[in-house]
């Protein structure tokens, strides 16, 4: 079987990923097709929590439910 099909199984969404940074920089590299993507820098949001602006052009935070979200 060819490697250019996805099992659907394969697929990991945002929220599935475990609330380490670590873990977030592989999925949105991993999403990124395999070009690396880096923290640019940590900021707080309006209730203190903590917002990662990422090289991709989006931030990411831990929301209430203690999974990744887009700000």
């Amino acid at each position: 079987m060819s490697l250019a099909f996805v099992r659907e199984n394969d697929e990991q969404w945002l929220h599935e990923v475990a609330p380490t940074v670590a873990a977030l920089l592989v999925y949105l590299t991993r999403e990124n097709n395999g070009v690396r993507v880096y923290e640019q820098k940590r900021i707080a949001d309006e209730k203190g929590r903590e917002v990662f602006v990422m090289s991709n052009g989006l931030s990411y935070r831990i929301g209430e439910n203690g999974t990744w979200e887009v700000v």
